[in-house]
């Protein structure tokens, strides 16, 4: 199995920059793709950033240009470098992982979530 833990949310202003950092644990080697979706208030759960084990990455349309993920070998998992951070872009941040381990079904694990806040 693989347990992911986040870090590195908070509060900021319009503009501002923030890294949110997930760290994976367990069955790491079996994971094919991480990424990072949000849930802002009252509203669905969307994905922002995915990156496969080769590196292809897909960006939520109105984050590209903005937002970096990226593999963190340090951490064994994911990070997300957000930049010229806007008020639409408040929400609790989940870590995703995604893959498969032989003889069993594939796996999709969540993180804990972590609030980011834009707000002057």
């Amino acid at each position: 199995q693989v347990h992911l833990v986040e870090s590195g949310g908070g509060l900021v202003q319009p503009g501002e920059s923030l890294r949110l950092s997930c760290a994976a644990s367990g069955s790491i080697f079996s994971i094919n793709t991480m990424g990072w979706y949000r849930q802002p208030p009252g509203k669905q759960r969307e994905s922002v950033a995915v990156i496969t084990r080769g590196g292809v990455t897909n960006y939520k349309d109105s984050v590209k240009g903005r937002f970096t993920v990226a593999w963190d070998n340090a951490e064994n998992g994911v990070y997300l470098q957000m930049n010229s951070l806007k008020p639409e872009d408040t929400a609790v941040y989940y870590c995703n992982a995604k893959g498969t381990i032989p003889a069993s079904p594939p796996y999709d694990r969540w993180g804990q979530g972590t609030q980011v806040t834009v707000s002057s």
